[in-house]
């Protein structure tokens, strides 16, 4: 009886898994991008993105923009990882694409686009300039005048305003050819008569970020201050109408998206005050707002902040961190807990793919290295475990002996596995060690933009995001979308036959519950990776090939692993 409620009380949590793991994951544990590809008529067709970026172009947001962008005066900017144009009108960064990162993997795909100007749809910009009581300051509708007609890299560009009352107003603006803006501010007061002016710099965007926040993942405000980053503000936790200060020396803030940032440096050994603000209109703005000087007559003071607009590719961050001296600017990538595990991972993916050019070949190599360092540990496993195998009986004996006087069959226990010099933890040991090394491949998969849109081989486009091709809809011969749960495609299915393979090497459980459980739990484990990236998937599904091969030698070592458990004698 007891048997039997237990295997009803396992299929129930099983059920319960199924369902609730989609309605948990996207809070808790993201699964995967967005579907990269669809499957017609057995081909693998690339789709637009389903839930476009927030800064990513539709029809309608390319004709309303072009119309905007013609309003006002612009300057060129051409870098050789980004393009658009300045506003001379309120001195804005306010048009960029990433050219080197696309909205999807079709070819005709256009770039993203990260920035956009004030009344178009998904305005996000950044903008320079100066405060202060009684002085006639430039606003968002100052027209500014530029020495040149282009800003790139080594060509620098002036941006002049003279109010007519006895200040000068310039922004000289740089750019690098990653992604790094350099805007010096400089006021010079020609007046009878001193005047007080702060700088500023800010960065505004019309609506939150539609890639998902997730605990695993931060998405929003975020920046370092005082030495230490901050994920813990959440879109929704800024209240509207309302400001939340930072004092900081240094460090940074901005708005992250999954792959994408936006990011006001100050001066790293210098005070300001940095803020972000939600406001009535719905917007939300990173600011940052230097000390208020007093300029006497003839005198003239200026400020260095720098503008960080891209894709948080690990290399540039790491320069900028390393070489320009921002303070913790590769904290940009939410890695999480496993940080430390997930640098090495990364960094060994990457050279992989650079030395092979496949990136779902690189994820195959990793795992066979992965396997070979872990192959002592496994061999030491084996024994283990065939040496608590030949204890069943004994210790069988001993739970039935001493079943009503747990204190002495613990003690009892502990005696037998020091007599036989047998650890049973030994067993738990891989796996503790496979944890972090998996959780580290899938924060890499979700957060690194360089793993973004890479292909394997077939079918398999995309393998940041899940397998496409399922049986489910014939293929894609049905013109028919299952849903994530259900969408179990090639890899995610050999995933489960490999774990049941695996499981089936196994000798056979003592205990006919336990075995039962190990035959339907790659089954379920089949549904909880379907709508994982593939490139995950993959990993898992070469790592049980590998265990089962693993399995088939230990097992010709050691023979006595493969046979069943003796029954234990009945007591009289």
């Amino acid at each position: 009886m007891d048997d039997k409620r237990n295997i009803v009380l396992f299929v129930l949590l099983s059920a319960l898994i199924l369902i609730g793991w989609t309605f948990l994951s996207d809070r808790f544990l993201p699964t995967a991008n967005p579907p990269a590809t669809k499957v017609v008529d057995g081909k693998s067709v690339p789709l637009p993105k389903p839930q476009a970026d927030p800064t990513a172009d539709s029809p309608a947001a390319i004709r309303n923009r072009e119309v905007v962008l013609k309003e006002t005066p612009r300057i060129a900017i051409e870098t050789p990882r980004l393009k658009g144009s300045l506003n001379l009108k309120g001195a804005r960064i306010d048009d960029l694409v990433l050219t080197q990162h696309t909205e999807s993997i079709a070819k005709d795909s256009p770039p993203i686009r990260l920035l956009s100007p004030a009344g178009s749809p998904d305005a996000y910009f950044a903008e320079f300039g100066w405060t202060g009581d009684g002085l006639a300051a430039p606003n968002k509708d100052t027209l500014w005048t530029a020495s040149g007609s282009r800003l790139a890299p080594g060509a620098p560009l002036t941006l002049r305003w003279d109010n007519g009352k006895g200040q000068v107003f310039e922004i000289v603006l740089s750019v690098d050819d990653g992604y790094l803006f350099t805007a010096r501010q400089r006021v010079a007061n020609r007046a009878g008569g001193a005047v007080a002016a702060r700088p500023y710099s800010l960065v505004s965007r019309a609506t939150a970020s539609r890639d998902p926040d997730s605990w695993t993942s931060h998405v929003g405000p975020l920046g370092v201050f005082n030495g230490k980053a901050d994920y813990d503000t959440d879109y929704k936790d800024l209240a509207v109408g309302a400001r939340q200060p930072h004092a900081t020396t240094g460090g940074w803030l901005g708005f992250g998206d999954k792959y994408w940032l936006t990011a006001l440096i100050p001066d790293q050994g210098a005070s300001a005050e940095a803020a972000f603000t939600h406001g009535r209109s719905g917007s939300f703005q990173a600011d940052l707002q230097g000390p208020v000087t007093l300029i006497n007559p003839g005198r003239a003071v200026a400020t260095e902040t720098r503008f960080f607009a891209g894709a948080k590719e690990i290399d540039l961050l790491e320069h900028y961190q390393n070489d320009l001296g921002i303070t913790e600017f590769e904290r940009a990538i939410d890695w999480g807990w496993f940080g430390v595990f997930m640098a090495p991972i990364f960094k060994l993916l990457r050279w992989l793919y650079a030395a092979i050019g496949n990136f779902g070949l690189a994820i195959i190599c990793l795992t066979m290295i992965v396997r070979a360092l872990m192959f002592p540990i496994a061999n030491k496993q084996f024994k283990s475990m065939a040496a608590m195998r030949v204890l069943q009986p004994k210790m069988k004996a001993l739970q039935e002996r001493y079943k009503d006087d747990k204190p002495k069959l613990q003690q009892e226990m502990l005696k037998l596995y020091q007599e036989e010099k047998v650890n049973p933890m030994a067993g738990c040991l891989p796996i503790l060690i496979q944890i972090p090394i998996f959780y580290a491949l899938y924060k890499t998969l979700m957060v690194a933009v360089e793993m973004r849109h890479k292909p394997f081989v077939l079918w398999i486009k995309d393998l940041s995001a899940p397998d496409p091709l399922t049986p489910v809809n014939l293929f894609g011969y049905l013109d028919f979308t299952p849903p994530s749960f259900l969408a179990l495609g090639v890899l995610p299915i050999l995933l489960g036959v490999t774990m049941w393979l695996q499981f089936k090497l196994n000798p056979p459980q003592a205990d006919p519950v336990q075995q039962q459980v190990f035959g339907i739990m790659p089954w379920v484990l089949m549904f909880v990776m379907a709508p994982f990236a593939a490139g995950l998937q993959l990993y898992w599904t070469v790592n049980n090939i590998l265990t089962i091969i693993q399995q088939k030698w230990l097992y010709s070592r050691h023979p006595g692993m493969k046979a069943a458990t003796a029954p234990v004698p009945e007591t009289k």
